[in-house]
């Protein structure tokens, strides 16, 4: 299955104004890197958001969050956010935030 290009569109749209965004193709899904950390992408229909360990916690207790796990071993400070959650614009803009407050923390690559 290819990945929802709408929702690619719109994560785009929501990093339009920031600097050191590159897009990469990974893992049948499309990756947002912020100065080369991996920062949200596109899998399937949902959308994959790095937000380290304690927002990740607090996250999956939102509806439609679960850990992001794709190879049988979910990945740490990593959630996928169901279509359910991110159907608009302002849900598409808020995970990205969420996604860019965590990675802002990390060293450049």
């Amino acid at each position: 299955m290819a990945f929802d290009e709408s929702l690619a569109a719109r994560i785009r749209a929501a990093l339009r104004r920031k600097k050191g965004i590159e897009e990469k193709k990974m893992f049948g899904g499309l990756g947002f890197l912020h100065h080369g950390n991996m920062l949200v992408a596109v899998w399937k229909d949902s959308l994959i958001a790095r937000l380290g360990r304690d927002e990740a916690e607090e996250a999956l207790l939102e509806p439609h969050v679960r850990p992001f796990d794709i190879t049988g071993k979910a990945m740490k400070g990593w959630v996928m956010v169901e279509r359910e959650s991110v159907a608009d614009e302002a849900a598409v803009k808020d995970w990205v935030s969420r996604a860019l407050a965590f990675v802002a923390t990390l060293p450049a690559k």
